[in-house]
């Protein structure tokens, strides 16, 4: 029985949109969940699943954490009262964080990196986001070498294993 409840607490979890070159372009150091202040046709969007945080980035101003240039598609059914799609949009952290982020943002070469934007297990709107360095061209190259290096290694040890 317990496990069950634990399945079903699942079902409203949903990856809506995923940055997947964060890892590759930045060394991600630690990572934060934190809210989103939404508009009702933009929630209705997010569950259709139109959405991108690959160009985006977060910052701290004038006191409060903001995702700027994330992408949410319109709503059709949202005739009158639609969303601005590129509008800057509040994230809700708490002081401590928010003081934590501006510390590491002010600090040489740190930047704030959406990650993962999804439903949480109680279907509410969570942005997870990374503080990250910008990696130099070389530590790319010797990530894409790393990577080439294990898939190497996997297809030998299946054809001789």
């Amino acid at each position: 029985m317990r496990g069950m409840a634990k399945k079903d607490e699942n079902k409203n979890y949903k990856v809506i949109a995923e940055n997947r070159r964060a890892r590759f372009d930045y060394a991600i150091e630690d990572d934060l969940e934190c809210g989103i202040v939404l508009e009702g046709s933009e929630v209705k969007s997010l569950r259709e699943g139109g959405a991108n945080v690959a160009e985006s980035y977060a910052e701290v101003a004038d006191g409060e954490l903001w995702l700027v240039n994330s992408y949410i598609a319109p709503y059709a059914q949202a005739k009158t009262f639609g969303h601005e799609e590129k509008r800057r949009r509040k994230l809700l952290v708490s002081k401590r964080e928010l003081s934590k982020l501006w510390n590491a943002t002010a600090r040489e070469g740190y930047t704030i990196v959406p990650l993962v934007l999804y439903f949480n297990h109680r279907g509410v709107a969570k942005l997870k986001v990374g503080i990250a360095k910008g990696k130099k061209v070389a530590d790319k190259r010797e990530a894409t070498a790393k990577r080439d290096w294990q898939r190497q290694k996997a297809r030998l040890l299946k054809e001789h294993g």
